[in-house]
């Protein structure tokens, strides 16, 4: 007889709490109950709620169960991140960083194990797409990262491994239980799904108003440089893509989008691509994070100069448009933007294993 693995408790969201209450015959009050405890304060003893239906207690304790991942390696660079390096239960391993700011700590969420959309620049892209995540296996990451921390994040960003909107329903009640008022309660502005550029998937979101914020890899000017370093272009152009960009803009007009944009030396760093720039972004009226290359061997991809990044920035800047220098933190520890890939840290994991041995 083969072994059923039980449902996560933190992976039961509002209204599946709210549904069992009725399937069990008691007050939907304790869905609140349960909700509050187990998102807002990131409890797990339900058994010693006070007044908590036995019914309601013996189903939870029959069919779900609390194990967070194991943190398979913890590293920690020189400027505050930290790179949590996950085993979820079916042996797959994911990575999750904190990166450490000024009065506050964003982490960057895994949202696949592996990613199959093959930017050129990207480390991650390298190992392929293994499976998407479920919604508590993300939730799962950010619970680590408060008994981890002692407290939540401030910021949530979906950035880290895989591309989230090929992981649509996953994500999308991934999003819904972080924002959710009575649970884990944060701010739509402070949750961040990053993406490619899937156009239908986007269109989606904007059909669900999804309480997040959007971010999209531009990375390029023209087509043909945009297929070039990222696939993904030959199926969505830059055309569809910044139209449903647009769309997204005024079907949101209190919610954010961002433009990020990877600068690879002599490839989209020319003056050329910079006039091309100023008028999508004029048009686009968004905020532009410019990511200088994190280079890794065998990238074929160069980190363009100071001088660059810093005339691209000041040019938008004096063009009306808000473009910032993205610092990457966590370089030396391979956590920085594109360079996520399990395979590194489980080798260092088991490097320190071994020394921990012979020591």
């Amino acid at each position: 007889m083969s072994h059923i693995p039980l449902q996560p408790l933190y992976g039961l969201d509002k209204p599946q709490l709210l549904q069992l209450c009725q399937q069990l015959g008691v007050s939907e009050v304790h869905a609140n109950t349960i909700n509050g405890k187990v998102f807002r304060h990131a409890e797990f003893d339900i058994e010693h709620i006070p007044y908590f239906p036995q019914k309601l207690l013996h189903w939870l304790q029959q069919h779900t169960q609390a194990d967070l991942p194991a943190i398979v390696s913890q590293q920690q660079s020189t400027d505050g991140t930290q790179k949590l390096l996950l085993r979820m239960q079916d042996g797959r391993d994911v990575e999750s960083v904190l990166i450490q700011g000024t009065g506050r700590i964003t982490q960057c969420i895994s949202s696949q194990v592996g990613c199959a959309i093959g930017c050129k620049f990207c480390l991650t892209a390298t190992a392929g797409l293994t499976r998407n995540l479920t919604t508590s296996e993300m939730i799962s990451q950010v619970m680590v990262a408060h008994r981890t921390l002692g407290q939540y994040p401030r910021n949530i960003v979906l950035m880290g491994m895989g591309e989230p909107l090929h992981n649509y329903a996953h994500v999308a009640q991934f999003v819904q239980m972080l924002t959710d008022p009575q649970g884990m309660a944060f701010s739509p502005r402070r949750v961040t799904i990053s993406t490619a550029g899937l156009v239908p998937a986007i269109a989606r979101m904007i059909d669900d108003d999804l309480p997040c914020s959007l971010a999209v890899s531009l990375n390029a000017t023209t087509d043909s440089v945009r297929s070039q370093i990222m696939p993904i272009n030959q199926k969505y152009p830059l055309a569809s893509l910044l139209n449903v960009m647009q769309q997204y803009i005024q079907s949101r007009k209190r919610k954010r989008i961002f433009v990020e944009y990877v600068m690879l030396a002599g490839i989209n760093d020319s003056l050329d691509d910079l006039n091309r720039l100023i008028p999508i972004m004029k048009n686009l009226n968004s905020t532009i994070n410019l990511l200088p290359f994190n280079p890794f061997p065998g990238s074929g991809y160069q980190r363009p100069s100071e001088e660059t990044v810093n005339l691209f920035r000041d040019t938008l800047n004096a063009e009306g448009i808000v473009a910032v220098v993205r610092e990457s933190k966590g370089q030396e520890i391979s956590a920085a933007c594109g360079l996520l890939k399990t395979e590194v840290n489980q080798r260092a994991a088991a490097k320190m294993q071994q020394r921990s041995v012979v020591s």
